[in-house]
Protein backbone atom coordinates (compact mmCIF):
# COMPACT_ATOMS: atom_id res chain seq x y z
CA UNK A 1 0.00 0.00 0.00
CA UNK A 2 1.43 3.41 -0.95
CA UNK A 3 1.64 6.41 1.35
CA UNK A 4 -0.62 9.22 0.10
CA UNK A 5 1.82 11.88 1.39
CA UNK A 6 4.63 10.61 -0.86
CA UNK A 7 4.91 11.89 -4.43
CA UNK A 8 3.92 9.44 -7.14
CA UNK A 9 6.89 7.71 -8.74
CA UNK A 10 8.61 8.40 -11.02
CA UNK A 11 9.18 12.02 -9.97
CA UNK A 12 11.74 14.52 -11.25
CA UNK A 13 13.14 17.30 -9.10
CA UNK A 14 14.91 20.14 -10.89
CA UNK A 15 15.47 23.84 -10.28
CA UNK A 16 12.93 25.06 -12.82
CA UNK A 17 13.38 28.80 -12.39
CA UNK A 18 17.16 28.58 -12.46
CA UNK A 19 16.96 26.41 -15.57
CA UNK A 20 14.61 28.87 -17.30
CA UNK A 21 16.88 31.82 -16.48
CA UNK A 22 20.04 30.04 -17.68
CA UNK A 23 18.51 28.86 -20.96
CA UNK A 24 16.86 32.23 -21.65
CA UNK A 25 20.08 34.14 -21.00
CA UNK A 26 22.02 31.66 -23.11
CA UNK A 27 19.64 31.96 -26.06
CA UNK A 28 19.58 35.76 -25.80
CA UNK A 29 23.39 35.94 -25.65
CA UNK A 30 23.66 33.65 -28.66
CA UNK A 31 21.18 35.78 -30.64
CA UNK A 32 22.84 39.10 -29.75
CA UNK A 33 26.42 37.96 -30.39
CA UNK A 34 25.41 36.32 -33.68
CA UNK A 35 23.51 39.45 -34.77
CA UNK A 36 26.50 41.65 -33.93
CA UNK A 37 28.82 39.33 -35.87
CA UNK A 38 26.56 39.47 -38.92
CA UNK A 39 26.03 43.25 -38.76
CA UNK A 40 29.68 44.29 -38.44
CA UNK A 41 30.73 44.87 -42.04
CA UNK A 42 34.48 44.97 -41.37
CA UNK A 43 34.57 41.40 -40.09
CA UNK A 44 35.76 38.67 -42.39
CA UNK A 45 34.15 35.23 -42.61
CA UNK A 46 36.62 33.69 -40.12
CA UNK A 47 36.03 36.44 -37.58
CA UNK A 48 32.26 36.09 -37.95
CA UNK A 49 32.56 32.35 -37.47
CA UNK A 50 34.65 32.87 -34.32
CA UNK A 51 32.00 35.24 -32.91
CA UNK A 52 29.27 32.67 -33.60
CA UNK A 53 31.39 29.84 -32.21
CA UNK A 54 31.99 31.86 -29.02
CA UNK A 55 28.24 32.51 -28.73
CA UNK A 56 27.56 28.79 -29.17
CA UNK A 57 30.17 28.01 -26.50
CA UNK A 58 28.44 30.39 -24.03
CA UNK A 59 25.08 28.78 -24.80
CA UNK A 60 26.57 25.31 -24.35
CA UNK A 61 28.06 26.16 -20.96
CA UNK A 62 24.77 27.64 -19.73
CA UNK A 63 22.89 24.60 -21.06
CA UNK A 64 25.27 22.34 -19.09
CA UNK A 65 24.67 24.42 -15.96
CA UNK A 66 20.90 23.95 -16.46
CA UNK A 67 21.22 20.15 -16.65
CA UNK A 68 21.02 19.09 -12.97
CA UNK A 69 18.04 17.03 -11.86
CA UNK A 70 17.15 14.23 -9.48
CA UNK A 71 14.87 11.48 -10.80
CA UNK A 72 13.33 9.09 -8.29
CA UNK A 73 11.60 5.89 -9.35
CA UNK A 74 10.66 2.55 -7.78
CA UNK A 75 14.22 1.19 -8.00
CA UNK A 76 16.19 4.21 -6.81
CA UNK A 77 17.43 7.66 -7.70
CA UNK A 78 19.31 9.02 -10.69
CA UNK A 79 21.33 12.13 -9.84
CA UNK A 80 22.27 14.23 -12.86
CA UNK A 81 24.79 16.92 -11.95
CA UNK A 82 26.59 19.27 -14.33
CA UNK A 83 28.95 16.74 -15.93
CA UNK A 84 28.19 13.47 -14.14
CA UNK A 85 25.21 11.14 -13.81
CA UNK A 86 25.01 8.53 -11.06
CA UNK A 87 22.37 5.89 -10.39
CA UNK A 88 21.74 5.00 -6.74
CA UNK A 89 19.60 2.23 -5.27
CA UNK A 90 17.31 3.37 -2.47
CA UNK A 91 19.32 1.31 0.03
CA UNK A 92 22.45 3.36 -0.77
CA UNK A 93 20.85 6.62 0.44
CA UNK A 94 21.04 6.92 4.20
CA UNK A 95 19.97 10.54 4.54
CA UNK A 96 18.88 13.54 2.46
CA UNK A 97 20.27 16.82 3.82
CA UNK A 98 19.43 20.44 3.03
CA UNK A 99 20.76 22.53 5.89
CA UNK A 100 20.46 26.34 6.09
CA UNK A 101 23.15 27.84 3.87
CA UNK A 102 23.68 24.70 1.78
CA UNK A 103 23.81 25.49 -1.95
CA UNK A 104 22.02 22.21 -2.79
CA UNK A 105 20.93 18.89 -1.30
CA UNK A 106 23.57 16.44 -0.11
CA UNK A 107 22.93 12.69 0.00
CA UNK A 108 24.69 10.70 2.74
CA UNK A 109 25.50 7.34 1.18
CA UNK A 110 26.00 3.88 2.66
CA UNK A 111 29.66 3.82 1.55
CA UNK A 112 30.41 6.67 3.99
CA UNK A 113 30.55 9.42 1.39
CA UNK A 114 28.31 12.38 0.74
CA UNK A 115 27.12 13.26 -2.75
CA UNK A 116 25.78 16.62 -3.94
CA UNK A 117 22.44 16.53 -5.75
CA UNK A 118 22.37 19.81 -7.65
CA UNK A 119 18.85 19.14 -8.92
CA UNK A 120 17.46 20.46 -5.64
CA UNK A 121 18.93 23.87 -4.87
CA UNK A 122 17.43 26.74 -2.92
CA UNK A 123 18.97 29.53 -5.02
CA UNK A 124 16.01 31.27 -6.69
CA UNK A 125 13.15 29.11 -5.33
CA UNK A 126 13.98 28.34 -1.69
CA UNK A 127 10.51 27.14 -0.67
CA UNK A 128 10.29 24.77 -3.64
CA UNK A 129 13.74 23.34 -2.83
CA UNK A 130 12.69 22.73 0.77
CA UNK A 131 9.51 20.94 -0.39
CA UNK A 132 11.51 18.87 -2.89
CA UNK A 133 14.14 17.95 -0.28
CA UNK A 134 11.42 16.87 2.17
CA UNK A 135 9.72 14.79 -0.53
CA UNK A 136 12.99 13.09 -1.49
CA UNK A 137 13.78 12.50 2.20
CA UNK A 138 10.34 10.90 2.71
CA UNK A 139 10.86 8.70 -0.36
CA UNK A 140 14.32 7.65 0.83
CA UNK A 141 12.98 6.87 4.30
CA UNK A 142 10.10 4.77 2.95
CA UNK A 143 12.07 2.92 0.23
CA UNK A 144 15.56 2.71 1.66
CA UNK A 145 17.31 2.13 4.94
CA UNK A 146 16.10 5.28 6.70
CA UNK A 147 14.25 5.29 10.03
CA UNK A 148 10.87 4.62 8.37
CA UNK A 149 12.04 2.02 5.86
CA UNK A 150 9.98 -1.07 5.22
Amino acid sequence: MSDPTLPALPVTFRPGRTRAVLLTVGAAMFAVITAVALMLEKLGPGERASFILTAALFLGVLAMLSRPKVVADDDGVTVVNITRTRRLAWAEILRVNLRPGDPWVFLDLSDGTSMPALGIQPGIAKEQAIRDARALRALADSHGTGPDAR
